[in-house]
């Protein structure tokens, strides 16, 4: 498979250089369907080009779109985590004071009696 040390070295590089290539593809297509300001056809063409020419197209991309990647990077992952918080919230459910607090309005307005209050606080509580 390989005649010296020359081919091996010669064979990881190209692969190396082919792996890097496969991640800056794949940064450059996820900001390129991420990026909401650029209109169907900018990105038809930065997806044609990038099959015909694609080192030159990948270096061009990065070169002209380059900061806007970081800050559209950013955005989506603070909305990720943001609608990660919102959900750990909506699934939490409430501390124990919040119940209290909530049965304490309740028996305060009259729908419960002090006994349902009562058995609603220990309940909280345990």
């Amino acid at each position: 498979m390989w005649d010296s040390f020359w081919d091996f070295l010669w064979y990881t590089i190209v692969i190396f250089a082919f792996v890097a290539y496969l991640i800056v593809l794949w940064h450059v297509i996820t900001d390129l369907f991420r990026d909401k300001a650029a209109s169907g056809l900018e990105k038809a063409v930065w997806v044609v080009f990038l099959i015909i020419l694609p080192y030159l197209t990948a270096i061009a991309y990065l070169l002209f779109k380059g900061r806007g990647m970081a800050e559209r990077q950013r955005a989506a992952v603070a909305e990720a985590k943001q609608a990660s918080d919102d959900y750990i919230k909506s699934v939490a459910g409430t501390t124990p004071a919040q119940q209290i607090a909530e049965a304490k309005k309740l028996h305060e307005s009259g729908a419960i009696t002090q006994e349902e209050f009562d058995a609603l606080k220990a309940k909280a509580l345990a």
